[in-house]
C-alpha cells in the first residue's frame, strides 16, 4: 500500500486537502495520514474549521512515505514553508526522485526551494514569479516527473485523480470518478 503524508498548517485550505484526501483513501490502496506541522493535533483551516490530523510531523517517519501532499491556502502555505523539517524532507524525497504534489499557493514552496526549475508546473495565479526555473506555469493539473502541482481549488478533484492514476492506475483514477458521478 502507498503511503501519503498530507500537511496541514494553520490557515490550510481545507477544501483542498480534503477532496485530495478523500480521493485517495476512497481507492482503498493509498494510506493517507494527515499531519500537523504544529505542536497541536487540532489545526484551524483559512476558513476557521478546526480540523484534526492524524498525527503530528515530529511522530512521523518520513522514510516510509511515498508522496508528500501540500495542500495551499493563506497563510497556510507560509506556514508549511516555514516548517524546516517538512522542508527539508521536501528537498529529500525530491533528491530521491519520491513524489510531491502541491496545490494553489503551495506549489511556491516547491519554487522557492528550486524543485520546479527546468520543469512544467502551475500555481495561484499570483504566485507564478516564485516558480523559480519552471520552463512553463500554467494549466489546471501537471505531472512533470515525480512533481504534480495543481492551479488551485477548482482543480482539486482532478488533482486527485491524477494523484490515483499516479499512486495506482489510471483504470483505479477511471473507477473513482465514475463512482462520485465525475465521468
Amino acid at each position: 500500500m502507498k503511503k501519503v503524508y498530507a500537511f496541514f498548517a494553520d490557515g490550510f485550505e481545507e477544501v483542498e486537502a480534503l477532496m485530495v484526501i478523500d480521493l485517495l483513501r476512497r481507492t482503498h490502496e493509498v494510506e493517507v495520514v494527515t499531519t500537523s506541522v504544529t505542536d497541536e493535533i487540532m489545526v484551524k483551516s483559512s476558513h476557521g474549521f478546526n480540523i484534526m490530523a492524524d498525527e503530528l510531523i515530529a511522530n512521523i517517519d518520513f522514510e516510509d512515505g511515498d508522496m508528500i501532499f501540500l495542500p495551499g491556502g493563506m497563510p497556510g502555505t507560509t506556514n508549511l514553508a516555514a516548517c524546516k523539517l517538512l522542508t527539508d524532507n521536501v528537498v529529500k524525497y525530491n533528491n530521491e526522485g519520491k513524489k510531491l504534489a502541491a496545490i494553489c499557493a503551495a506549489p511556491s514552496i516547491l519554487g522557492n526551494l528550486g524543485l520546479v526549475e527546468g520543469k512544467n508546473a502551475t500555481c495561484f495565479p499570483g504566485f507564478e514569479n516564485q516558480m523559480k526555473g519552471a520552463l512553463s506555469v500554467g494549466g489546471k493539473v501537471v505531472t512533470d516527473g515525480n512533481i504534480t502541482t495543481a492551479k488551485g481549488l477548482g482543480a482539486a478533484l482532478e488533482m486527485g485523480l491524477e494523484l490515483i492514476k499516479i499512486l495506482v492506475s489510471e483504470e483505479k483514477s477511471d473507477e473513482i470518478a465514475k463512482a462520485i458521478q465525475y465521468r
